[in-house]
């Protein structure tokens, strides 16, 4: 039997839901809650230890992901992205004891070999959002990569790990979005009176760029279909 329907069979198993499991040439793994598509990727030399994480990662969606939720949401898609990945992969250790040493073995391998590219690059300068991702998917299965989050930032891991709802996810979100656009606030007035100072006038051009808010815009204009597909983070 080949590998990929002994892991459709696995998926089929942990789920104990008939999911309809697609292997393809994409980006990264996906389940779509409504149409309960379970998408893997075809990867060159994936070991099995990446495979089982795949597997139960997105079988956490189909036992934990609502599929009738309020897709009118006030934040980015991918802030849900993150903190339902980081509560779905805690329900499934919950619920599969066995599973952790797959999440285990096969994060740590994407580190060692680099595969979220972050051995060159600043952490700190990373998006909060993307800190999250990183500390919920390596920061805690492997204690030499330490993700830093300043002393107003660990407020939000510590909500990301408590969620245990999806409600609490949405909660969550919220409250990233809604911190991250009072720090984009602050920021811009620092910027207005360095301008005023600088030109020696009042009325100085205003500097705002707020990436997060065109993130938002974006995800807004997302149709019911792609809204309803968990896309994991592993990128």
């Amino acid at each position: 039997m080949a590998i990929t329907d002994v892991k459709s069979n696995l998926a089929k198993l942990l789920a104990t839901e008939n999911l309809t499991v697609e292997h393809s040439n994409v980006r990264t793994a996906s389940f779509n809650v409504d149409t309960r598509v379970l998408t893997l990727p075809i990867w060159d030399n994936i070991s099995n230890d990446i495979y089982n994480l795949l597997v139960g990662h997105e079988v956490g969606h189909a036992i934990y992901t609502p599929n009738d939720y309020n897709t009118n949401i006030n934040f980015p898609r991918s802030f849900l992205n993150v903190v339902e990945d980081a509560r779905i992969e805690k329900l499934m250790k919950r619920k599969y004891a066995g599973i952790s040493k797959s999440f285990y073995r096969g994060y740590t391998e994407l580190n060692d070999k680099d595969f979220f590219e972050i051995q060159d690059e600043d952490l700190e300068k990373m998006s909060l959002i993307d800190r999250i991702n990183l500390h919920f998917k390596i920061g805690i299965h492997n204690l030499s990569t330490v993700i830093p989050f300043k002393e107003s930032e660990t407020q939000f891991v510590d909500m990301t790990a408590a969620a245990e709802t999806f409600d609490d996810v949405m909660e969550v979100c919220q409250k990233i979005a809604d911190f991250i656009r009072e720090q984009k606030k602050e920021e811009e007035k620092v910027a207005e009176v360095q301008t005023e100072s600088k030109d020696g006038e009042s009325g100085g051009e205003q500097v705002s760029v707020d990436s997060q808010s065109d993130q938002q815009n974006e995800s807004s204009e997302e149709s019911e279909e792609e809204s309803k597909n968990f896309e994991s983070s592993f990128d």
